[in-house]
């Protein structure tokens, strides 16, 4: 225990966090249902606790004090005292040191033992017992940062319309670690993915927004250590307002900010991808590492009448409370301090359901969507949420407010199935290539209210997809049994790799259908990185804790095809650059829709209801203004592996093939009838306009 005692004054309530001046550092932090707060500052090196000091002051349930003297730069932490009593839904452990949820930077990383448990793990009792040991030498601390210390004043917002959005997920050390331009200190930092060579790779493709799988820090799981294994993902947050210390280069946390520099210089938007429906800190069962032992009651959502217990919606062990106001105003002042201090363009938010969860459901006027929608800087970003989790009623595809977008899913499942032939699918895959209006053309919502997307983090890659008809997980260590099941995939003819030329032109073929389906669809486009050139995860569809060349792009030895394949998805990103009718921005700007059936008729119910009758023709016109590009044009699918005969609709100046995904290279104006290949996609616009 540290003898030095430190004045204190009371500080301001109002600045939650520890927020410097030229004079010292406030520090404010809530909880509603504590005895006691300290505050324990650390040595430069984070190993001795130098001084604690009681924070006396309680304002609104909020306990604060300022620290004349204090520089940016020191680090610290907090004890709490108070009831711990897990049958009414409190775990205070003052022996534990907590993490403050306001913290900017954590310094150091958790070493698993008993330290981190407010109880004793080897107790019969469980969480019902108390643990004493001290888990300050075991625990990242926190670093009072200033985020003044940047010059954001030559930054420019590229401020991309959705209509023209393209979204490209990737993760931070996976895409740099093993790119050989990058010298080693950068691979796998924030400062190697915001490089030039990256950046201009990015912006080549065409690309209009990088989505970052989870950049706030996060914990890797003891049953992932103890196997040797990683959370790579990063799924797992502790701290909502610190950069990942994993990705630091040389220049620490300023390098994210550089990051974010560079992709803006090249144009170029950045997404974060932000979990706050749970934390690292798990069941009754879980670590006390910050908010479990600052006011567990609060935070998390327990069961009625059992509050010991926490509600799971999340499938984690626990799920974040935002309907307790201060809970929500930290989610607020994080998303606000992501997108005002370090300059991120938007948020995809993971589970985004729990986040529309009041005590009684899923409610899209819930106090977070109200919140989010007022804000005058969150309501001008890029917002996207995953519209399920697994509560009950926590499918909400089309569910979401005015204002978002949404992951669709039924997106990516209908043209999985729709390629693979299967019957029954193309009334589905019409209303999917049109945007999805059957889901979200409803109080003004648009059509890039959709976010299509084939392939994500989650699932097999696009390669993958193509090329196993089962999971290979084996490598995870749980018997194959963890990852999605349901894949709606085909390997045409044998599992994984092959030297069949073959099976190998038919899954390449597959691959050019699936990336421009996926670029000729109305809505926002999202593209999992690697899949422009055919990256594999050898059948792995659930790489979350393989932080190893599984899970890592491969830049270098990569098939004949991956060359040919990549510039193939630049020229449909081109494509729908350059022509707005392939990227409707409203439901009702007077485009003229019909759908054909390949003996030139349009398409009849009878046909719809036709379960094999999968062949069909999109023809998209409207009257020729200011638009950009064409303003007519025809695209017909065939996902039978036979040659089908279709016979286009008539038009002044005849059809010319303008990109085709079979083996064949686009001809000269189409003849009646076009023999449409096998397992192909086919681009017309008319001759009278080019």
């Amino acid at each position: 225990m540290p003898t030095k005692k430190t004045r204190v004054l009371p500080g301001d309530f109002t600045r939650l966090g520890a927020t410097p001046d030229k004079d010292g550092v406030n520090f404010a932090i809530f909880s509603a249902h504590a005895e006691r707060v300290e505050l324990c500052l650390l040595s430069d090196d984070g190993t001795e606790e130098i001084d604690r000091i009681e924070l006396a002051e309680y304002t609104n349930e909020v306990w604060h004090g300022y620290v004349p003297g204090l520089k940016a730069g020191a680090l610290y932490g907090y004890r709490v005292h108070g009831p711990y009593d897990p049958e009414r839904g409190h775990r205070f452990n003052p022996n534990k040191l907590l993490v403050d949820p306001y913290a900017k930077e954590l310094v150091g990383d958790i070493a698993w033992g008993q330290a981190q448990f407010a109880y004793a793990i080897d107790s019969a009792e469980k969480d019902l017992s108390f643990d004493k040991t001290d888990s300050a030498s075991f625990v990242p601390k926190c670093r009072v940062i200033d985020p003044a210390d940047h010059d954001w004043t030559s930054d420019v917002r590229p401020d991309i319309p959705w209509s023209r959005t393209v979204f490209y997920e990737t993760h931070v050390k996976g895409f740099t670690q093993l790119h050989p331009a990058l010298p080693q200190n950068l691979r796998g930092t924030f400062e190697g993915l915001g490089s030039k060579q990256i950046v201009d790779y990015v912006k080549s493709l065409g690309i209009t927004s990088i989505e970052l799988l989870p950049v706030h820090w996060f914990a890797d799981d003891a049953h992932l250590l103890d196997r040797g294994l990683k959370n790579f993902w990063g799924y797992n947050t502790l701290a909502f307002f610190a950069p990942a210390s994993r990705y630091y280069g040389p220049h620490g946390i300023a390098g994210f900010r550089d990051m974010v520099r560079a992709f803006h210089d090249g144009g170029i938007e950045v997404i974060l991808d932000v979990v706050y429906n749970h934390t690292a800190e798990g069941n009754e069962l879980g670590p006390t590492l910050s908010f479990k032992g600052i006011d567990n009651f609060s935070y998390y959502r327990t069961m009625p009448d059992q509050a010991r217990y926490y509600i799971n919606d999340t499938g984690t062990g626990n799920t974040v409370n935002t309907s307790h106001p201060r809970v929500l105003q930290m989610v607020m002042d994080s998303l606000r301090y992501w997108a005002d201090e370090m300059h991120v363009d938007g948020f995809r938010f993971d589970l985004g359901t729990i986040l529309g969860r009041e005590p009684e459901g899923f409610d899209q006027r819930g106090g977070f969507f109200d919140a989010v929608g007022q804000d005058p800087v969150l309501s001008r970003l890029k917002l996207v949420g995953e519209p399920w989790d697994i509560g009950p009623g926590g499918y909400q595809v089309g569910g979401f407010p005015p204002g978002w977008s949404e992951w669709n899913d039924k997106y990516r499942d209908t043209v999985r199935d729709y390629w693979r032939s299967k019957d029954g699918t193309t009334r589905d895959f019409a209303a999917r290539v049109l945007g999805s209006g059957d889901v979200y053309d409803l109080r003004g919502r648009r059509p890039w209210a959709s976010v299509n997307f084939l392939t994500a983090h989650d699932g097999f890659t696009l390669n993958d997809l193509v090329s196993y008809n089962e999971r290979h997980n084996e490598a995870n260590g749980e018997d194959n049994r963890d990852g999605h099941s349901d894949n709606r995939s085909f390997n045409y003819g044998l599992e994984g790799p092959t030297g069949d030329a073959d099976i190998s032109a038919v899954r390449d073929r597959q691959k050019r259908n699936f990336l421009a389906t996926l670029f000729l669809s109305h809505g926002v486009p999202m593209l999992l990185a690697g899949d422009e050139f055919g990256r594999s995860q050898m059948g792995n569809n659930n790489g979350y804790c393989q932080d190893s060349e599984l899970s890592w792009v491969h830049w270098h030895d990569l098939p004949d095809s991956a060359g040919d394949l990549r510039e193939f998805t630049r020229r449909l990103i081109a494509l729908r650059r350059d022509h707005s009718i392939l990227r409707r921005d409203s439901w009702r700007d007077g485009m003229v829709v019909t759908w054909y059936n390949p003996s030139g008729g349009e398409q009849t119910e009878e046909q719809w209801a036709d379960a094999s009758s999968n062949t069909i023709g999109l023809r998209v016109s409207r009257d020729h203004d200011d638009e950009e590009g064409w303003d007519d044009i025809l695209i017909l699918f065939n996902p039978h592996h036979q040659p089908v005969p279709f016979r286009v609709p008539e038009t002044e100046g005849g059809w010319v093939e303008v990109l085709t995904t079979a083996d064949s290279a686009p001809g000269d104006p189409v003849g009646d009838p076009y023999i449409l290949p096998g397992r192909s996609l086919v681009l017309f616009r008319t001759g009278s306009h080019r």
